[in-house]
């Protein structure tokens, strides 16, 4: 692979992240849903758009852009019972969760290890 490429794979992930955060932070600043609210509206929207068959080539043109942000994944979430939808109803409701699976675990591993590394405490303003 050549570098400009490399680059411009770069580039093209930054941009497209950087837009999705963007999107969020004028949501943030101009409404008064909270974080919690605001994070189901952007994980449907990657469902949503996976439905409709929009988000799939965001991914193949932003990779990890469009695939790290929370929407990413909704698109995640969607393919996964997409894909289980094939081979049957359970494998449908499964699907997702299967597809998920290895990032939720992940996620907990590594939120207990820095739990045990790290003396947490309440922050006051």
């Amino acid at each position: 692979m050549e570098y400009l490429e490399i680059v411009l794979m770069f580039v093209k992930a930054f941009a497209v992240g950087g837009l999705i955060c963007m999107i969020a932070q004028i949501v943030i600043n101009f409404t008064d849903l909270t974080a919690g609210k605001i994070l189901v509206i952007f994980m449907l929207s990657g469902i949503a758009l996976t439905a409709l068959g929009l988000y799939q080539p965001l991914v193949e043109f932003a990779g990890a852009g469009a695939t790290v942000p929370i929407s990413g994944f909704g698109y995640l979430l969607a393919n996964g019972a997409m894909r289980g939808a094939q081979e049957g109803l359970f494998e449908a409701l499964t699907g997702s969760l299967a597809a998920a699976s290895a990032g939720v675990s992940a996620a907990v591993v590594f939120s207990f290890i820095m739990a045990l590394i790290f003396r947490s405490h309440t922050k006051y303003n």
